[in-house]
C-alpha cells in the first residue's frame, strides 16, 4: 500500500509545504531541503511536469478585440469635454480599439492548468505582478522535455548531513 511521508507535520501544514516547495522549484528551477522532503516534491512535480509536458501544444490562437485608454506622448490619458444630458460638462477619456492574437487553451489544457494550480501557490515578483507559473511550465520547462517519454524531469542530488540537527540535505533541481 503506497503512502506518503508524514513529514512529522499534521495534514494542512504538511500539504501547504510541499506546495510551497513545489512552486520554489518551479520558479526557481533548484531548491535544497532534506532528502525526505525532496522526495515527495519531487513526485509532485514529476507529474505537475508530465501534465504540462502532454498539453503544452494543445491551444488555438483568438484575434481578440481589446479596447484601452489612448496615451499621449508623456504616457497621460487623453481626455475631451463631452457634455451630459442636464448640460453639464465633464472630461471623457479617449478609447482606441485594436485586435490582438491571443492563445486560447483547448479544454484539456484548461483542465491541466486548474490541475497545476491545485498543487503550486500563486506569486508575485518584487514589483507585486503576478507570475503565471503554469504559463512557464507550458511555455519554458515543457519544451524542453519534447524527446522525453516518460518520468525524469527532476534529480535528487544528496548534500550531506545539516550541521544543526544531522538531518540529510538534499538539492532537488528541474533537470
Amino acid at each position: 500500500m503506497a503512502t506518503n511521508r508524514k513529514l512529522g507535520r499534521p495534514t494542512d501544514q504538511r500539504i501547504g509545504m510541499l506546495k510551497t516547495l513545489t512552486t520554489d522549484l518551479i520558479l526557481h528551477g533548484k531548491i535544497e531541503t532534506t532528502l525526505s522532503r525532496a522526495k515527495e516534491v519531487k513526485s509532485i512535480a514529476d507529474s505537475i511536469i508530465s501534465l504540462a509536458v502532454k498539453e503544452k501544444d494543445n491551444f488555438e490562437t483568438v484575434d481578440v478585440k481589446v479596447v484601452t485608454a489612448k496615451l499621449d506622448s508623456k504616457g497621460n490619458k487623453v481626455t475631451e469635454i463631452a457634455k451630459s444630458k442636464n448640460g453639464k460638462q465633464y472630461l471623457k477619456v479617449v478609447k482606441e480599439e485594436r485586435t490582438e492574437k491571443r492563445q486560447k487553451d483547448m479544454p484539456t489544457r484548461l483542465n491541466a492548468r486548474r490541475k497545476i494550480m491545485t498543487k503550486i501557490n500563486k506569486v508575485k515578483d518584487s514589483d507585486g505582478n503576478n507570475i503565471d507559473l503554469p504559463a512557464k511550465l507550458f511555455n519554458e520547462i515543457a519544451p524542453k522535455f519534447d524527446s522525453k517519454t516518460v518520468g525524469g524531469y527532476t534529480r535528487i542530488v544528496r548534500v550531506g548531513p545539516r550541521r544543526g540537527d544531522g538531518a540529510e540535505v538534499a538539492i532537488l533541481e528541474i533537470i
